[in-house]
């Protein structure tokens, strides 16, 4: 894993959201931005396999996932997967969840009708 910048290009990314239609909407949104998406995953557990297995340098989790919170699974992934960036994503606001996000180890959060590749590199570089 490199180090990414606000200017990271070709960056690996891959996508964990519960809603089939916004995984499409992403992985086009994100590979027109110049990312490369390594998979699209439905669930948490999923979410944990599939980093350890392709090692992502983003992963962008939705907040509510079916087995588990996206929470949870960042709680996971900092400790399984340390190099990756984590990018907490919700329809909701950044504030409504307080605390959550720093405390489960992510290093971000998306609203998600705010989603392109320039949010992610302007996230990462906050």
């Amino acid at each position: 894993m490199t180090a990414l910048t606000p200017a990271a290009v070709n960056a690996r990314i891959l996508i964990v959201d519960d809603h089939p239609s916004f995984r499409a909407v992403a992985v086009l949104a994100l590979e027109r931005d110049g990312f490369i998406v390594v998979g699209a995953v439905a669930d948490g557990e999923s979410a944990v396999i599939e980093t350890l297995r392709r090692q992502p340098d983003i992963v962008l989790l939705d907040v509510e996932l079916p087995d588990m919170t996206g929470f949870e699974v960042a709680s996971r992934l900092r400790d399984a997967a340390p190099a990756a960036v984590i990018l907490l994503a919700s329809s909701r606001e950044r504030s409504y969840f307080g605390p959550l996000i720093a405390d489960s180890g992510a290093n971000g959060f998306i609203q998600k009708e705010l989603l392109s590749g320039e949010t992610i590199r302007t996230e990462i570089a906050a």
